[in-house]
Order: C-alpha cells, then structure tokens, then sequence
C-alpha cells in the first residue's frame, strides 16, 4: 500500500480539490493507497472537510495539537501511515498527483531508492506566475544546497521513498520545512532520482513561505553543514 502524507495548515479550500486528484491518478493501482492530512490545529474547518472525505475516499487526518511546522508533521506523518511506500508532497495543489505511479514504479522495480518531484530536470517548469524574486530565492537555495546533494531541485517537497529504506526518524531534527533535504542528508540512499513536474502555483490560500521560514532554512542548512563534516571525521 502506498501512504500519502499531506501536512497542511489552513488549507481547507485545497483539501476536496487535492482528494479527488489523488483518487483520480491512483484509480486504477492495484495496490491501493491512503490519503493521510497532518493538521497542525488550523480551526478553519479542515478537520471536518478531512472527516468528511474520509466517507468518500480512503483519507484520514491526524490534528496536532501545540505543535507546528511543515518538517515535524511530516515525520509524525509517517510514523502515522501504514504503506511500505510513503509519498509526500504539499497541500496546496502545486505538486501533481499524476506523477505519484511513475514514483512509485521507479521504487518497486529497484532503478531508485528515493525519488523526488523535480522542478529543474529536463521537462521540468514552474508556473508562469512565478516573479523573478522567487526564481532567484529558490536558485540562491539550491547553490547552498549544492555540496551536501547532487539533486537539481533539493529544495522540493515532493518525494517517495521505501519504508525500509528511511533513516531512523528518531536522528532526523530538521528546522522549517525543507524536510526532504534532512532525509536525503541523513539517510542511506544510494539510487536517487528526481521525475520532471510541473509546480503549479497555489489556488486557494496563502503561502507559508516567510521570512521566520527563510531564516530557519538557515539555520537547517547549519545543522546539516555540521552533521556532515561529523560524520566524515
């Protein structure tokens, strides 16, 4: 079974619409899936919206209370899920469900061990709303990146992975959001890949992107600058 792990906060607008897209992409896989929304206590219906879906498709939600951040709810989320293969991606409707089976095949027959959605391969794009700042943010991000991971996009968070394949979640301590960064650091992969998206631009909603955020990347690249100089000593 595949999970999909969703972390959301205050999303309720996206929650229907992201549902009926995964359910679509996944009609027909034989193996089945579930749909699991990690809130982080937003009060703007989500949980009710979650509950309702629950009727119609194989979704639940998991609410948290006086906790938040993107990175923490995904790792509470896999522990939360039941698949041997654990999706993730965003609540907004910028990652496309329909390229979750070619992620998924690209485990199961062995050519990955961990597979992300990739913006900056070829065939990859952004969305044309895109301002000349946030291209240059997310270019600035990648550079950073550059000497911990020879991924094109390490800034995605659209990514599937084994469930036997995952570090110990207990040594992940990722701050912010770029949570699979701290898995791709940290972990044992040996065959990454990335697949072409498209990243659409958010519907419903407002981005969680902020200047706190920004500086927590940071401060997570820090962390992982030091933890990787560690472990080669």
């Amino acid at each position: 079974m595949i999970s999909i792990v969703v972390p959301t906060y205050r999303e309720a607008d996206n929650l229907s619409l992201l549902a009926h897209a995964v359910d679509a992409a996944l009609l027909d896989f034989e193996d089945g899936y579930e749909l699991l929304f990690v809130d982080d206590d937003s009060q703007d219906g989500s949980e009710e919206i979650s509950a309702e879906l629950s009727r119609r498709f194989p979704a639940r939600v998991l609410v948290r209370k006086g906790e938040r951040g993107l990175a923490s709810a995904v790792i509470e989320g896999i522990r939360a899920s039941c698949g041997d293969i654990v999706v993730v991606m965003d609540g907004d409707l910028s990652h496309p469900p329909e390229v979750i089976p070619m992620m998924v095949q690209r485990l199961r027959s062995g050519e990955s061990d961990f597979v992300l959605g990739s913006r900056y391969v070829e065939g990859g794009s952004v969305d044309e709303a895109w301002s000349g700042f946030r291209k240059l943010n997310s270019a600035v991000a990648s550079l950073l990146v550059r000497p911990l991971c020879q991924l094109k996009d390490p800034m995605s968070g659209f990514f599937a992975l084994r469930r036997a394949d995952m570090p110990d979640l207990g040594r992940l301590s990722p701050i912010g959001y770029k949570i699979a960064l701290e898995l791709v650091v940290k972990g044992d992969f040996r065959k990454t890949s990335e697949v072409p998206i498209h990243f659409a631009e958010r519907k419903h909603g407002e981005s969680k992107l902020s200047l706190k955020e920004q500086l927590n990347f940071v401060r997570h690249l820090r962390r992982l600058y030091a933890y990787r100089l560690h472990s080669r000593r």
